[in-house]
């Protein structure tokens, strides 16, 4: 994970974000909100969630009827590995594992699918970093 795959998955325009809750005090949300606030196309997934900041939310990825560049993961480590490859079946081209969110096997199994792959870093400290 270098500092070149962060630039790449930060060029992303849909970024799929699993575990997004409508609930404000949460970390998804105030970063999702931010990353909208900043252009981004925000697609929550989130089987408890019919709507996250005005966006219509998805019970899996597979559900997202359109494309998506990438899946920002807010779901314990556990589950990464099991997003990574739906993330690969949807055919996005990259995933960020947030803070405390990492797994060998899920970073494997991206490189092995050809996926841009960041784990246990925070997307908005990241992208915040490298604005003007």
């Amino acid at each position: 994970m270098g500092s070149e795959d962060i630039d790449r998955l930060l060029e992303a325009k849909t970024v799929a974000v699993v575990g997004l809750s409508s609930n404000r005090a949460r970390d998804s949300h105030r970063i999702a909100a931010y990353l909208q606030a900043h252009g981004y196309r925000i697609v929550p997934v989130n089987p408890n969630e019919t709507e996250v900041l005005g966006e219509k939310a998805y019970a899996t990825i597979a559900d997202i009827p359109f494309d998506i560049d990438i899946v920002d993961v807010f779901r314990r480590r556990e589950h990464l590995k099991g997003i990574v490859e739906e993330a690969v079946k949807k055919g996005a081209w990259g995933v960020w594992g947030q803070l405390g969110v990492a797994d060998t096997a899920a970073e494997k199994l991206a490189a092995d699918s050809g996926l841009k792959f960041v784990m246990n870093r925070c997307i908005m400290v990241e992208h915040d970093r490298r604005r003007p």
